[in-house]
């Protein structure tokens, strides 16, 4: 098997927040964008984002909490540039035991996504 593409499929009340929420604090654009659903990718090698709106008449199921890790360069400056767009961070940037760091958001519809940097031993995301 060669895979050659990923795409990660999110179901969510608010199509639009989310939409809103991945192409200003994380970069995507929209690629297709219907009342149903909306695809994001970027340009990298990041997988493609499937926003799908849940059935309003259907009973919400009772599901885990979705969440979604991109690893990233630079992890300090995309903190400080996520805290002046205001984006909704959820605690610190913080060094997992581990090796990377770790800074989390929550998107309108409650989607996590998870920044990782590897760093070595002793280090900090900023280089220091």
């Amino acid at each position: 098997m060669n895979i050659i593409g990923s795409t990660i499929v999110f179901t969510v009340d608010d199509l639009a927040s989310s939409r809103r929420f991945f192409t200003t604090h994380l970069g995507f654009r929209e690629v297709l964008d219907s009342p149903d659903f909306t695809w994001l990718s970027r340009d990298d090698a990041v997988a493609d984002v499937l926003l799908h709106q849940r059935d309003l008449e259907r009973p919400r199921e009772r599901i885990a909490q979705p969440v979604v890790a991109f690893a990233v360069t630079d992890l300090a400056r995309e903190h400080e540039r996520l805290r002046a767009e205001g984006a909704p961070i959820v605690g610190r940037l913080r060094r997992t035991p581990w090796g990377e760091w770790l800074l989390r958001l929550t998107d309108p519809n409650g989607i996590v996504v998870e920044l990782t940097e590897w760093i070595a031993p002793g280090g900090h995301p900023d280089g220091s």
